[in-house]
């Protein structure tokens, strides 16, 4: 926490948060119809966050880098997230639809064949599932990684997009199709569900199940929709429910900004960057009168006028300049600041105080604000703007990870990063599922690239209607 000038008790910074401040305006700009004109530089910097997918994957096992340019190993979430790049790249026209069809071809083949038991080393995943991290090279588990059911499904959604993109008859494609639902429906989701019927988040050869389970409302939603869908070994029925009966402390605001808050919008934009959940329904969001979708671009708001109101008294938040999410960060370190202390922390989820999981040492993050453009470009897109002219944010693979305004302190010795005496602390890496967001987000403003062809996947729809949603395109 931070202390400006005096100590200020938790209810006061929270009474300087815009939450009640929103709230009680009862209103937000109505979303415009149709797609919105994305200015003419946002092309640049869908080319680059595609080119960080492009450049850096492992030609020989389709495994992309967590991170660039620090080395690093496999993410298997940002291999998800490249999978959905690929064909991006074939739309506007960067690749061909041969080389994007190659290399996801050559990234399935490896998870399809990938070692699985629950031996500590040696193995690729188990049960179907595969562990957060791999070894660029070999593909087998980094070190003590845990089996991951979130990054999982980051990696089947790529690869359920794949199998819905790749609709030729060729021989190649058909494959794409075959792999695509061998891999996804090999999971053996009751394995990872505990007697409440929520699924863990991760497990340990030797150890057991992460104590912590996919339970309130984040990106967690997702391991439902995903595991419900399934053809093989699904989430039993009841399973949503399951879920959602969590949600009621994670609800804020009143009226027309009341909204299900998870404090770093990350959790907001995963699932949506592949699940269309615009005028479909479930049992709690129709009884809320809403849809996840506007319950997003609530959330999305709440973010900003948090930035606004600025109740840590940070230095750069603004209007046009906010996003807090899981990020990177200069480190762990106590400073004086202003007259008195600031805590500051390395990778971190970020987001207003006062919200699920909130946390604000001042670090923003552009993927929070641009990962959100197709749920308010009217905000999305001026942030874009502005972060484009902040010294040093904006590079070979579009935007460094993230930046701190405040963290000005040259002579402390960073966990990562650089730090200018007049515009602070700014990320020294590009992060792949960061990346991915951007890349998503911006595809799906433009011409709603990732749903059109989500919508046509079985397995979502599937578990979509297991979960109770209806209407809208699911019509």
């Amino acid at each position: 926490m931070i202390f400006i000038s005096k100590p200020l008790d938790r209810r006061t910074l929270l009474a300087r948060t815009p939450l009640a401040a929103v709230a009680a305006s009862q209103s937000l700009p109505t979303l415009a119809a149709g797609r919105p004109a994305l200015p003419g530089w946002f092309d640049d910097l869908e080319h680059r966050t595609f080119r960080y997918f492009w450049d850096l994957a492992n030609r020989k096992n389709g495994l992309v880098p967590d991170r660039w340019p620090t080395p690093s190993f496999a993410s298997i979430a940002a291999v998800g997230f490249a999978l959905t790049a690929y064909p991006i790249g074939v739309a506007r026209g960067w690749i061909r639809r041969e080389e994007a069809r190659d290399l996801t071809l050559t990234t399935l083949r490896f998870f399809d064949t990938a070692p699985q038991g629950d031996a500590p080393a040696g193995m690729s995943g188990h049960k179907g599932f595969f562990y957060h991290f791999l070894d660029m090279e070999t593909g087998k588990r980094f070190r003590d990684t845990e089996l991951s059911s979130i990054d999982t499904t980051l990696l089947f959604l790529g690869i359920l997009f794949a199998g819905a993109w790749y609709d030729r008859a060729d021989p190649a494609e058909t494959e794409i199709r075959t792999l695509a639902q061998r891999i996804t429906d090999r999971a053996d989701w009751p394995w990872f569900t505990n007697a409440r019927g929520s699924v863990s988040m991760g497990w340990h050869p030797g150890q057991g199940f992460i104590e912590r389970s996919w339970e309130g409302y984040n990106e967690g939603m997702m391991v439902y929709i995903v595991g419900l869908g399934s053809r093989g070994r699904s989430l039993h029925d009841g399973a949503w429910n399951a879920w959602a009966k969590t949600y009621p402390e994670f609800w804020r605001g009143q009226g027309a900004t009341r909204h299900l808050a998870f404090a770093p919008l990350f959790g907001h934009q995963y699932s949506q960057m592949w699940i269309d959940f615009r005028g479909i329904r479930d049992a709690t969001m129709r009884q809320a009168g809403l849809d996840y979708f506007e319950n997003s671009r609530r959330a999305t708001y709440a973010n900003r006028a948090y930035c606004i109101a600025n109740p840590m008294g940070w230095r750069g938040y603004s209007g046009n300049i906010w996003g807090l999410t899981a990020c990177d960060g200069p480190g762990n370190f106590e400073l004086p600041y202003r007259g008195g202390s600031a805590t500051f922390y390395g990778y971190s989820a970020r987001g207003p105080l006062g919200q699920p999981d909130g946390r604000d040492d001042g670090t923003l993050a552009p993927t929070a604000a641009l990962g959100s453009l197709a749920f308010a470009p009217e905000i999305a897109v001026p942030a874009g703007n502005a972060l484009r002219r902040w010294p040093g944010l904006y590079g070979k693979y579009g935007f460094l990870d993230s930046f701190n305004p405040s963290f000005r302190y040259a002579s402390a010795k960073l966990e990562t990063g650089s730090v200018d005496p007049a515009a602070g602390w700014v990320a020294r890496d590009y992060l792949g599922i960061d990346q991915g967001a951007i890349t998503g987000a911006i595809a799906n403003a433009r011409d709603e690239g990732v749903w059109r062809v989500m919508r046509r996947s079985p397995t979502i729809r599937r578990g979509l209607q297991r979960a109770g949603f209806a209407g809208g395109w699911l019509g």
